[in-house]
This record gives C-alpha cells, sequence and structure tokens, in this order.
C-alpha cells in the first residue's frame, strides 16, 4: 500500500483538476454553439409593418377604413382577424385587398373609395393590374409582400366619431399589430 502512495509515475493532484476542468469547459461550450447553432437557423421572425391607416366615415354613415400592411419578416404570415374598435371584421364580407406593387406607388397616401366600392384605380391613384378582391376567411401574406386592405363598414363607427382615436388590429397565429388613427369626414 505504501508503494501505491509514493508512485511518481501517478498524476498530481493539480494536473488531474486542470484536465477535468478543461475537459468540462469544451464540453459546455460545444453544448452551447450547438443550442445557438439549431435555435439560429430554425427561427424565422414574423413582422409585420402597418402603415397609411385611415378610417373615413360619409355622411350617411357608410363607413370604409384602409391599412397598408407590409410583412418585414421572414417568414409567411396568415391574417387572421382584424378588428377596429375591438371589433372584429367579417373576412368573407367586408374586407377587401390589393396586392400593392413596389417603387413610388408605396410612397403616396391611401386614397377614400366612394360609398365602399373598392376600385384599384382609387388607390394609390391606381395600381396597375391589382384588382381588389375579398380576402376571404384569411388572408395569406408572403414575406417580403405588402397589401392595402380596406373594411368596408368595420366596427361601430359612426358620423359622431368623426376626430375620435380608434384602433386598428391585425391578428395573426404569432401576435397581434396595433395601430391608432383619427377617423376623418369623407370628403
Amino acid at each position: 500500500m505504501h508503494k501505491l502512495l509514493r508512485n511518481r509515475l501517478a498524476l498530481s493532484t493539480v494536473v488531474t483538476t486542470l484536465i477535468i476542468l478543461v475537459v468540462s469547459v469544451l464540453l459546455a461550450t460545444v453544448v452551447v454553439y450547438y443550442a445557438t447553432n439549431v435555435v439560429s437557423t430554425r427561427v424565422q421572425e414574423e413582422s409585420l409593418s402597418l402603415t397609411k391607416q385611415h378610417i373615413w366615415v360619409e355622411m350617411d354613415g357608410t363607413c370604409v377604413a384602409a391599412i397598408m400592411i407590409t410583412n418585414i419578416g421572414g417568414r409567411d404570415v396568415v391574417l387572421s382577424k382584424i378588428a377596429v374598435r375591438g371589433q372584429a371584421v367579417d373576412m368573407p364580407t367586408q374586407v377587401w385587398y390589393v396586392v400593392a406593387g413596389s417603387g413610388d406607388t408605396l410612397t403616396t397616401d391611401l386614397n377614400y373609395t366612394t360609398g365602399g366600392i373598392i376600385d384599384a384605380t382609387s388607390i394609390f391613384g391606381g395600381l396597375s393590374g391589382a384588382p381588389a378582391q375579398p380576402a376571404g376567411d384569411s388572408l395569406v401574406l408572403p414575406s417580403g409582400e405588402t397589401v392595402v386592405v380596406y373594411l368596408i363598414n368595420p366596427g361601430t363607427v359612426s358620423v359622431n366619431d368623426i376626430g375620435v382615436t380608434l384602433a386598428i388590429t391585425v391578428f395573426t397565429s404569432q401576435a397581434i399589430y396595433y395601430k391608432e388613427t383619427n377617423v376623418e369626414a369623407a370628403l
């Protein structure tokens, strides 16, 4: 027994501890690197930009709301619900959209459409080759695309709301996007 304790070929306690520490640090580094790589390559963020929001009311009570939605994220997005003043708009009957192109047309403001009739020639002063179409039960917005959404008679907006700030809320499976605007008189 005395011979085992005095063996000069064995590693010292300090060297053994250092080897164990280095191996454990290397192993932890590899695990962290692998986890970061897996998470960063498989996660694509959803992100929408809501701009050019308007709510117009005619004197007869007809209301039209409009908003431009741009998908600036890395994945396609399904717009499942749109609400004005907290009340959901019926997607198949009250929501119309126009796929916007790019360039200068996206810098001008949205125009009011008379009597709730959505006409592509009146949006941005005209979108070439982009007819307005009903949204259906949901609206798919591919990554990098822009749509102009018109809502016919949304919520309980009336002539008495002119000058009041109301919210337009867009719901997706991952997030809720919120934008406020003042109600305007339609001219």
